[in-house]
C-alpha cells in the first residue's frame, strides 16, 4: 500500500461536491479536496447510455485513511453507486506529501 493517494469522485453538481469535500476533510480523511466543474460524463446505466454534467472531485488523502474515504463517500452521495477510485501517489514534493499526512490526523 502507498502512504499517500489520489481518490476520484464525481458528484452531480457543484453544491454536493462542496458538502463532500467539507465533510471529508473536517472528519480528517482528506487532506485536501480540489474541485473541478465542467466535466461531461458518457456512461452506461440501467441499459441506457447517458450523457451527463458532473463536478470532480480530487481527494487527496494518506494511505491508512484510503479505505475510510471509500467507506465513507457513499453515506454522504446521493448516486446510488458513486465513483471513488483511489490512485497511489508514486512521488511528490517531500513536504506536500508529509502535510498530508500530518492534516489526516487527529489534533
Amino acid at each position: 500500500m502507498s502512504d499517500h493517494y489520489v481518490l476520484l469522485c464525481t458528484c452531480p453538481d457543484d453544491k454536493t461536491a462542496r458538502e463532500i469535500a467539507g465533510q471529508l476533510v473536517a472528519e480528517k480523511l482528506a487532506a485536501c479536496v480540489n474541485i473541478l466543474p465542467g466535466l461531461t460524463s458518457v456512461y452506461e446505466w440501467q441499459g441506457q447510455v447517458e450523457s451527463d454534467p458532473e463536478v470532480l472531485l480530487i481527494i487527496k488523502t494518506a494511505g491508512d485513511r484510503r479505505q475510510a474515504v471509500i467507506e465513507r463517500v457513499p453515506a454522504l452521495h446521493p448516486y446510488e453507486v458513486p465513483e471513488v477510485i483511489a490512485l497511489p501517489i508514486e512521488a511528490g514534493l517531500p513536504a506536500y506529501l508529509d502535510w498530508i499526512i500530518d492534516e489526516t490526523r487527529p489534533r
